[in-house]
């Protein structure tokens, strides 16, 4: 069998709009679904091109599943393809999320459209024990990767370790794992399969020999790097200039931007983290109304990190000054946008060339396992914080010993939010449902709860 035709930059412009919109379901949905489209049926590229990709894009901050897709846009039509992959991979879901932001602002306080919401946050609960689990059977391969996925969770849970610290510790020790040989990080972190695709080997256009353009330019490398920090920087050092760092924008801008630097392992490890400061510390939106956004980004095509957007949108609502809060809250949407998004293409662009050198390097691919290994334990702490806030509509604090640990007021229970959360647990685990139909179902009884005066 021969190697098909290369493929035109226009077809490949049809292919990444058609995944762009099919991109539901989570980074793990998403990037068995650009397997399936790039590797099975367009054959464009192989496993062990697709996986080598993958890996570094698991390395990265910010959403592995966009990276991907610009690495792969690279790969084939240079800088402009990297950039018209990624960009077309989030455009619907920028489109799709503002819009319901929209909805949300002007009738999220009316009770259909509340109680729809709250039978949403039950479905995102049971999503996200699904991914602990989903993730935790791939990464958890021996006792080690299990002590660094529980170590991950107490740190983060109990003692609210910083997030990148927990990222970074534990890619220091499978690094460090790997180079004194010890069996637990001998084998590195190759991904065996990609959701249910075994892999294997295939006869396609990117084999294994790398294209001319792939080869590492340091003029070219710090050319567009000038260009993306500007793009990405620029803005942000204006907002802080004019409008002071006290300012909404500045604070969105300023967040998010040092979240695309440190928010390594995926969606679901961070949003705990950026929930937990977009409520407490920024007081930007509450936390139902975190989980809300959640459901908004598991219903909608796109990165699940687009909830990011939503989060920029209320604290700019909610803090408009003299602008219209929807003028507002749109602009800082975008806003919380550009910063997440825009330096995803700079990594992918300074380091795929060198990353194309560095194919089957075992130090590094146990540096990922163990990295994944703990976002397992920072996955379960999102988990069991969304689980406290949905059940539960009392916490109270515990402190001493180091400990700062969210307590909830059994008594404070919400009989409503409990079955339907059982109810999502059943449909996920026990009949296999799909995501949209779970999120639609647990909307659906919520509006009847409301409609029959359970709410």
């Amino acid at each position: 069998m021969g190697k098909p035709d290369y493929p035109t930059l226009r077809e490949a412009i049809k292919v990444w709009a058609r995944i762009g919109l099919l991109s539901f379901g989570g980074p793990a949905g998403q990037i068995a679904m650009m397997h399936k489209i790039l590797v099975e049926e367009r054959k464009w590229l192989g496993e062990k091109r697709f996986l080598h990709a993958l890996n570094y894009c698991m390395l990265l901050p910010g959403p592995e599943a966009q990276q991907l897709a610009v690495y792969i846009g690279w790969l084939m039509h240079r800088t402009f393809g990297g950039i018209v992959a990624g960009v077309l991979f989030v455009l619907p879901g920028v489109i799709a999320i503002m819009a319901v932001s929209w909805i949300y602002a002007i009738w999220g306080n009316v009770g259909i459209v509340a109680a729809l919401f709250f039978g949403l946050k039950a479905a995102v609960l049971a999503i996200v024990v699904q991914a602990v689990i989903r993730i935790g059977r791939r990464a958890l391969k021996n006792r080690a990767m299990l002590m660094i996925a529980t170590t991950a969770f107490i740190a983060i849970f109990a003692f609210e370790a910083p997030f990148p610290l927990i990222i970074l510790v534990s890619g220091l020790i499978g690094f460090a794992g790997a180079r004194a040989n010890i069996p637990a990080f001998r084998d590195g972190g190759g991904h065996g399969k990609i959701g249910s695709v075994q892999v294997a080997d295939a006869d396609t256009l990117l084999g294994d020999e790398s294209p001319d353009h792939t080869r590492v330019n340091r003029s070219w490398a710090f050319r567009i790097s000038a260009i993306l920090l500007g793009l990405w920087l620029v803005p942000v050092a204006v907002l802080f200039l004019v409008l002071g760092p006290a300012n909404v924008f500045s604070q969105i801008a300023g967040f998010f931007s040092v979240m695309a630097v440190v928010t390594f392992g995926g969606a679901y490890a961070v949003l705990a983290y950026v929930a937990q400061e977009a409520v407490q510390n920024f007081g930007w939106l509450a936390p139902g109304e975190m989980l809300d956004g959640l459901g908004m980004a598991e219903t909608t095509p796109g990165p699940l990190i687009m909830v990011t957007q939503f989060v920029g949108f209320m604290g700019a609502l909610r803090e408009a000054g003299t602008l219209s809060p929807l003028i507002a809250g749109t602009l800082g949407g975008l806003l919380t946008t550009w910063v997440t998004f825009t330096p995803c293409f700079l990594w992918i662009f300074l380091g795929a060339p060198f990353i194309e050198r560095l194919r089957d390097n075992h130090q590094l691919a146990a540096a990922l396992t163990a990295i994944t290994a703990a976002v397992v334990g920072v996955i379960l702490n999102l988990a069991v914080w969304f689980g406290l806030h949905v059940v539960f509509a009392e916490l109270t604090l515990v402190t001493g010993y180091g400990l700062d640990l969210m307590v909830p007021v059994l008594e404070s229970v919400n009989s409503a939010a409990a079955v339907l959360t059982v109810l999502a647990l059943l449909a996920v685990f026990r009949f296999r449902v799909g995501t949209i139909a779970v999120l639609a179902l647990c909307a659906g009884l919520g509006g009847v709860f409301n409609l029959t005066g359970i709410l």
